[in-house]
């Protein structure tokens, strides 16, 4: 008897290691499986132009995944690449840029994205129609802008990312140097659909322009002369805000039909000219200050210290611009321009352009071209 009971147990014995070995082989396939599986569903998400050896913690990190909006013409394409780059480099979230551009333009955005640090970016390009825009921008020679389709790309966000519940915004000058998951995470108002930097904020110096009004307020944008302007009972000192950075929730934007409500008032000016006639700044300003107008919640200022474009002179200390965590060239005077300021800063996170199409102008080289 003892024998047998001998055997039992060593049979017994040699079942549970087998189990235990077996179980331990599921797992591994299993892991296998759910890593080819999530980089499947990520790496080969369509359409989006994934790069193949887009870094593992991608993968690891989707629950922080951040959907970064962001226009690229062919003249300012430089500003983006530097921008993805800076944003890429200060952030260990799983970031998406979604790279609004025209069709002329998308092969020569793929090949400077192949190009050295910017190979583990994950994007994608996104075609704008300017069919959009018909009937609702009259071009004026006066205002560049209006002649430069892009520029209202902010206006669209729930068409290029459909499926996202949040996304930011931001233009092409500019330069990130906090984890841009902080500005991601900044809180919304119930109700509100956006969040911006007032021009009021006490970080970014009031900014008068000669002979277009205040820049920091409803009457620097608006033409309070105007009967429709004045039927809003919008206060005209109200303090206005910049559209070049912004965190978005689209639920609440599709939910209010914002894109709509924008357009309305797109449609107005073209037909009334309800726009101040010395605009203090942007073109896509005007309508997103009605459309927004007390309903809507703040970024962090530092989030958004700018001016740095609005003269060739340096208004704020070195100490201050380094404890920016966004840099913003709005202006005139952009850092890839002969008369830039703090183009030190900007040019740390610039990639050259393989296709020698884009390049920086200094005056340096023109004063050796001269020679």
């Amino acid at each position: 008897m003892s024998f047998r009971k001998v055997n039992i147990v060593i049979l017994v014995l040699a079942v549970v290691l087998f189990l235990l070995v077996l179980h331990h082989n599921f797992l591994g396939l299993s892991s296998l499986l759910r890593n080819e599986v999530s980089d499947s569903g990520i790496l080969g998400l369509q359409p989006i132009d994934f790069v193949p050896n887009a870094p593992r913690q991608a993968v690891e990190r989707r629950q922080e995944e951040i959907p970064v909006v962001i226009a690229a013409s062919e003249d300012r394409l430089g500003g983006a690449i530097a921008a993805m780059n800076s944003i890429q480099h200060n952030t260990r979230s799983s970031v998406i840029f979604y790279i609004v551009t025209l069709n002329d333009t998308a092969d020569h955005l793929r090949s400077w994205l192949k190009s050295g640090s910017l190979k583990n970016i994950r994007y994608k390009i996104v075609n704008f129609d300017t069919k959009l825009l018909e009937g609702k921008v009259k071009e004026d020679p006066d205002q560049g802008e209006s002649m430069k389709p892009l520029t209202f790309a902010r206006f669209y966000l729930p068409i290029f990312i459909p499926s996202a519940k949040k996304a930011i915004y931001m233009d092409d000058d500019v330069i990130v140097q906090g984890d841009i998951l902080a500005l991601y995470n900044t809180p919304l108002k119930p109700g509100h659909a956006a969040a911006f930097s007032e021009d009021c904020d006490s970080t970014s110096t009031k900014v008068v322009i000669r002979g277009a009004g205040n820049q920091y307020n409803y009457i620097g944008y608006l033409d309070y002369k105007k009967e429709r302007i004045r039927k809003l009972s919008m206060k005209a000192s109200t303090c206005s805000f910049n559209p070049g950075v912004f965190v978005a929730n689209l639920t609440e934007w599709k939910r209010q039909n914002i894109t709509n409500q924008l357009e309305k008032w797109m449609k107005l000016n073209v037909e009334e000219g309800l726009y101040s006639r010395t605009l203090a700044g942007s073109i896509t300003t005007p309508p997103l200050l009605i459309v927004f107008y007390q309903q809507h919640s703040t970024i962090d200022p530092m989030w958004n210290v700018r001016h740095l474009g609005s003269s060739a002179g340096k208004r704020y200390s070195p100490q201050f611009v380094k404890a920016a965590k966004l840099l913003h060239w709005n202006g005139h005077f952009k850092p890839w321009g002969r008369t830039a300021s703090y183009t030190d800063v900007w040019e740390k996170w610039y990639i050259p352009d393989p296709t020698g199409k884009f390049s920086l102008i200094r005056r340096h080289m023109e004063i050796a071209n001269i020679k």
